[in-house]
């Protein structure tokens, strides 16, 4: 079994995945992603996008194949393993919200830090941190039901964000949004990834969305067809963009 290379953070080897109908979701699909790099997957939908990324994140056992999250062998570990580690290391952002309906809107965005040992004091300061970033600091004491849905992805996204995973897996992030607020939401999630060194995988169909990558790899029936090398970015924005063999 073969160590990923040192410089990815995140890398995967001829990943197959089926679902329980039999019909093929992943093909073979190899990358390596490097720290603090901003990948887009992008695809028709149906393109194996969201299961590549469960695959990546722990949540989706591979049949064959290998992942790995630095020099942790992710397709070996035990379900309590990959449960610890996507607590720890990883962030998610679905497509659609989903909020602890109990808890008001600091409290879903501080949960995170807590469930890491963060006091309440702390998590609270941090989660009111992100909200404000999100421009919904003042929905901090409103429950999920008052809100609106793109409200509620604001709040998911700043959850996802406030304890600084190593690697954030963002699923259509943007999909609830009115295009209007897209643009924006996108550039506070880049900009926030790259100023704390957070690695983003960012499922997309949209190419306006994949332009805001680092680099864009593209899935089409669970195979990558192409690696799109974007130029590098700014030297304000922190690092050049990263390059990729699959």
């Amino acid at each position: 079994m073969e160590a990923p290379p040192d410089d990815n953070v995140l890398w995967a080897r001829s990943l197959h995945f089926t679902h329980h109908d039999g019909s093929p979701a992943l093909g073979g699909v190899s990358l390596g992603v490097r720290e603090g790099e901003i990948l887009a997957v992008s695809g028709p939908r149906g393109s194996g996008k969201t299961t590549l990324l469960r695959c990546l994140s722990g949540l989706l056992p591979t049949r064959h194949g290998e992942i790995w999250f630095n020099s942790t062998p992710v397709h070996t570990l035990r379900p309590t393993a990959r449960e610890r580690l996507r607590r720890d290391r990883f962030g998610w952002i679905d497509p659609e919200p989903a909020l602890v309906p109990e808890l008001n809107v600091w409290e879903n965005t501080a949960l995170p830090l807590m469930l890491r040992g963060a006091d309440r004091h702390r998590a609270r300061t941090t989660a009111l941190e992100w909200l404000e970033r999100l421009d919904v600091g003042e929905r901090a004491r409103s429950h999920p039901h008052e809100l609106q849905q793109a409200e509620r992805q604001r709040v998911s996204i700043a959850r996802a964000l406030a304890p600084a995973p190593t690697v954030l897996f963002a699923d259509e992030p943007t999909a609830p949004l009115h295009r209007a607020d897209r643009a924006q939401v996108l550039r506070t999630l880049t900009t926030a990834a790259r100023s704390h060194g957070i690695t983003v995988l960012l499922a997309t169909h949209e190419a306006e969305t994949a332009a805001l990558a680092d680099r864009t790899v593209a899935l089409l029936d669970g195979r990558c067809v192409t690696t799109v090398h974007l130029p590098p970015v700014t030297e304000s924005e922190g690092r050049a963009a990263c390059s990729l063999s699959v």
